[in-house]
């Protein structure tokens, strides 16, 4: 864990300080220090969420573009996009997991319900993520194994419709929780 803080919780200190005017100047306030999940160097990002959405979003499109190409035919663009879907989705995956899942962790110890729901969500997360990655090494190769087509259909629904509800499920209930330390 001590490498993932330190990619994603030092990085954005690092980033965060850069823009912070120097104390010393004449005329500037001291430096605000943003806060940090209790016991850990994860900081609140008011930005986090809506970059989220935004992956989301992204992986939407992503999405879409597979089945357009399922649609067309065209396996080896169908390839392409899948590739361009693992890409995004690991990193949304590792966005979530050390970012929002490691904050929500401490931020909600103290309540007993949202704790446990936020677990139910990143146990979700990790069944439909391992689900994801077992389609995408599945179809990996399906542009040049035109075989693998009679069942891409298919497999190809039922994952969308499970990113589908869980996009849904994490915008309306899982990211309203993440707040700022009071």
């Amino acid at each position: 864990m001590f490498l993932f803080d330190w990619l994603f919780g030092a990085k954005k200190e690092v980033a965060s300080t850069a823009k912070t005017p120097d104390a010393t100047a004449p005329g500037t306030a001291a430096p605000r220090v943003a806060a940090t999940a209790p016991g850990t160097q994860i900081r609140y990002d008011p930005q986090l969420i809506s970059a989220l959405k935004e992956d989301h979003q992204h992986l939407l499109g992503i999405f879409t573009a597979i089945v357009a190409a399922r649609n067309a035919g065209n396996l080896s663009l169908a390839q392409t996009q899948l590739d361009r879907l693992r890409i995004g989705l690991m990193d949304h995956l590792l966005k979530e997991n050390v970012r929002l899942y490691v904050y929500l962790e401490h931020f909600l110890k103290t309540d007993a319900v949202s704790h446990e729901l936020m677990h139910g969500f990143r146990h979700e997360m990790d069944d439909i993520g391992r689900a994801v990655v077992d389609f995408l090494d599945r179809y990996r190769q399906i542009g040049t194994h035109p075989e693998l087509a009679a069942q891409f259909g298919s497999d190809l629904d039922a994952i969308g419709e499970a990113l589908a509800g869980r996009i849904r499920r994490e915008e309306e209930i899982l990211y309203p929780m993440y707040l700022p330390p009071n």
